[in-house]
């Protein structure tokens, strides 16, 4: 017996924030244009080279770097569309990414799980990823599901593993591609197409989106590109993502560091429009910083590149990945890990990115704790209602009960009081007390709240049919990976 999937909530919100102006905009997308024509970038591609040579850039084959004229740049561009649809098991998990809205994701993909037994922290497999899917599919303000952790047991093929391990058990959208040597890339999209049930469906509607990392500084990875250019050719949308680290990967200033990595996504954006026009892709670049004292990498720091990086995003007239997050540097959970939460949450409903939060990680986003996706939820459910709750046509009810009851009376016998205070979302984490008078501990109610949610929700299964095509196509990747790399 499966249980009822809740609608997603979409998070909006009235207010808005925009950091740079319109000609701060323009400028920098002038200094991208600067660099990919006369810095360039790496493609160790034959195939992506060739695709750029024919249409005008200059190509270094031996290097392997590629320089974009600006008019190239701009009229490729030009046929990226503003819009598309990431679609659910139903049409009414379908993202539309127009900017009216944003959609909240989890993060991914980490490698550490604390089993949530033991409470030891261990190496994600499967398992980890089917259940994280399964929780989010019951928490309606998960619209978008991004494998928060990795199959490890199963090696090459793990991306293979994680896609089908989230398609199986939720109805909402999965991020279900990313770098993989093109035979398996194609097995990505047979998956998509098994399950949006045609070709047309997935073009129409596609189950799975792809990501595809580049390589800071101004460099691509063969397979990720290769990659990309089958996820484009079967119609399934792309974020190419670029994560510059100041510092070392990077130049040590905020806007350096956005227009290098915008020039990076740029980059690949050009080569699948100059492939396949009108493929869907969307933006993202997610600059950090290396801390200066260790070495180590800072994903939150005290500027607004996610916001910048998110208007660039807009500026060149695509959807965007990011704007906020909620994932942060923590190691585990405590008090940094709380601050970075409230932060991202709140700065999610002025970015106004059309996919954003990446919640339910800590470590950089490399380790899972189950509890923490329950209490990034409810902080989400907080800063929504907080920014929802102005409705001017209840005041004239409440002028009649405050006529009503008048001066030193009181409301609590009043039928409105009664009416209007069950509205008000008290989080179930919060102000909890035992039997022994004491106040509970947000974590555990969390964990308590996690583990119900597993053993009571079933979202309802893909068709048989469905299920041992897929289970066929992950036994033809594994095949062709032993022959491959062998066993």
């Amino acid at each position: 017996m499966f249980t009822k999937t809740p609608d997603i909530i979409p998070f909006t919100s009235p207010i808005k924030k925009e950091i740079l102006t319109q000609a701060e905009l323009e400028t920098l997308k002038e200094k991208t244009l600067y660099i990919l024509d006369e810095v360039g970038a790496h493609f160790p591609s034959t195939k992506a080279l060739e695709i750029f040579a024919d249409h005008g850039a200059r190509v270094d084959m031996d290097e392997e770097i590629v320089r974009i004229p600006p008019d190239l740049v701009k009229k490729a561009m030009s046929t990226a569309p503003r819009s598309f649809i990431l679609g659910g098991r139903e049409p009414r998990f379908d993202l539309l990414l127009d900017g009216s809205c944003s959609y909240l994701s989890t993060d991914g993909t980490g490698v550490h799980v604390i089993d949530l037994e033991t409470r030891e922290k261990r190496a994600s497999c499967k398992e980890d990823v089917a259940q994280m899917a399964r929780v989010c599919d019951a928490l309606p303000f998960v619209s978008f599901y991004w494998p928060m952790v990795s199959s490890k047991e199963y090696g090459h093929t793990a991306p293979l593993h994680n896609c089908h391990a989230g398609l199986t058990n939720t109805l909402k959208h999965v991020r279900g591609g990313t770098t993989l040597i093109p035979q398996l890339a194609q097995s990505v999209v047979e998956m998509a197409t098994t399950v949006a049930g045609s070709v047309e469906q997935r073009i129409k509607r596609p189950p799975i989106c792809a990501n595809i990392c580049t390589i800071s500084p101004l460099s691509h990875d063969k397979h990720g590109i290769e990659s990309a250019l089958i996820y484009a050719e079967a119609g399934i949308p792309i974020s190419f993502m670029a994560m510059p680290t100041m510092g070392s990967t990077a130049p040590a200033t905020p806007l350096g560091a956005l227009v290098m990595g915008d020039a990076e996504v740029i980059s690949a954006m050009v080569l699948i429009q100059l492939a396949f026009a009108g493929a869907p892709v969307f933006h993202a670049v997610f600059t950090s910083l290396m801390d200066p004292r260790t070495g180590g990498y800072i994903s939150r720091m005290p500027t607004a590149s996610y916001m910048m990086a998110m208007q660039l995003a807009h500026a060149w007239n695509v959807p965007c990945l990011g704007g906020a997050r909620v994932s942060g540097d923590a190691p585990e959970l405590g008090w940094q890990s709380g601050y970075e939460v409230g932060l991202g949450a709140a700065m999610t409903a002025m970015a106004g990115g059309e996919i954003c939060g990446l919640m339910g990680l800590v470590g950089s986003a490399t380790t899972l704790y189950h509890e923490e996706m329950i209490l990034d939820h409810d902080a989400y459910q907080h800063v929504y209602d907080m920014l929802n709750s102005t409705k001017l046509d209840e005041i004239d009810s409440s002028l009649k009960i405050i006529k009503h009851v008048g001066p030193r009376g009181h409301f609590l016998a009043q039928k409105h009081t009664a009416k209007n205070i069950r509205r008000f979302n008290l989080s179930p984490l919060l102000r909890q007390k035992g039997s022994d008078g004491k106040p509970l501990d947000p974590r555990e109610i969390a964990l308590e709240k996690f583990k119900h949610i597993l053993e009571t929700h079933k979202p309802e299964p893909l068709p048989k049919e469905v299920l041992v095509e897929l289970d066929s196509i992950l036994e033809a990747a594994e095949r062709e990976v032993e022959n491959i790399y062998g066993s």
